[in-house]
């Protein structure tokens, strides 16, 4: 007998709506999850403009705080400059024996007071040169100079002052080199600095300056010395604000650790860049590198041509 073939089982008339339904939890989960995030992100969003907010406030009480401590630094640096003065000037008028003979225990003790006014006053300096450049009054002055003048100048200045006779400080004479146009007041304050530094820190030997064209377009100022040396260690911060290299010949010399620091904020104020090489027993390099021509008010330097101004007093 043929068998009559069989209809097809009916689908399961339950199974779709239990699909809608697992479809609709899912989407529901979904929607969950996305309103968790989405709250999630805006509490975020309140927690980064609450910083954004804070950083604000604290940046703003660092600018006070730094312009607080530039025009304290200012003022007390006008300040001690007049008692500063005055003591130098009694003690001029006292070593040149203007009121009569010193003996020499006088004698002695009046070069202590000059020598410790001295010191105080580049101190002062100092500290009046870090508030000037921290509230942004530093002027830049660029003009036409001759490298030797700058030099002469320089000899002149510490020629009084190289009382070591175990030191010998050397110019090497800039030969064939063009005239800078830059800032000479703040050039040679910088060196000023890198040679009393020199100095300082040499106490037998000599401290010698020098200056070289470098790739043709900038020059770099170098004062080498025989001293003490400098630690690799203290590479990295030696021309930080404050910062005195921890020796025995420190502990017996006093300063306030700027001048090095100035020195650099100087330097960029230039255009330039100051290095350091150095071991520790095998004296120092500090070098100076700056553009031969400072460009004046965005005029490219090409475009400057040297006037017969020389080096300002």
């Amino acid at each position: 007998m043929d068998r009559i073939p069989q209809a097809p089982a009916p689908a399961d008339p339950v199974a779709p709506q239990e699909s809608i339904e697992d479809l609709r939890a899912a989407l529901a989960e979904s929607q969950r999850q996305v309103q968790e995030l989405s709250a999630e992100l805006e509490e975020t969003n309140r927690g980064v403009v609450a910083l954004y907010s804070d950083l604000d406030t604290q940046a703003e009480q660092l600018q006070k705080a730094t312009e607080m401590k530039s025009r304290f630094l200012a003022y007390m640096s006008h300040e001690f400059r007049t008692p500063i003065n005055s003591i130098r000037s009694i003690a001029r008028l006292l070593a040149d024996h203007v009121d009569g003979p010193l003996n020499t225990e006088q004698a002695r003790q009046v070069g202590f007071i000059q020598s410790t006014a001295s010191e105080f006053a580049d101190m002062v300096d100092d500290l009046l040169d870090l508030a000037k450049i921290e509230a942004g009054r530093v002027e830049i002055s660029p003009a036409w100079f001759e490298m030797l003048d700058l030099f002469q100048a320089l000899r002149g200045m510490f020629r009084p002052v190289l009382t070591n006779p175990d030191v010998n400080l050397f110019f090497d004479e800039p030969k064939g080199l063009a005239p800078l146009y830059t800032d000479d007041r703040k050039l040679s304050q910088i060196l000023r600095n890198f040679i009393s530094n020199a100095l300082k820190f040499t106490p037998r030997g000599e401290v010698r300056v020098s200056v070289e064209t470098v790739d043709g377009d900038r020059v770099r100022f170098s004062v080498a010395d025989t001293g003490i040396g400098i630690a690799p260690e203290f590479h990295s911060s030696v021309f930080d604000d404050y910062t005195q290299i921890g020796s025995s010949l420190q502990k017996r010399l006093r300063g306030t650790g700027l001048g090095l620091a100035v020195s650099r904020q100087l330097a960029e104020l230039l255009g330039g860049t100051v290095t350091l090489e150095s071991a520790l027993g095998a004296g120092s390099v500090f070098s100076l590198t700056l553009p031969l021509r400072l460009p004046r008010d965005g005029a490219p330097a090409d475009s400057l041509r040297p006037t017969q101004d020389g080096l300002r007093g």
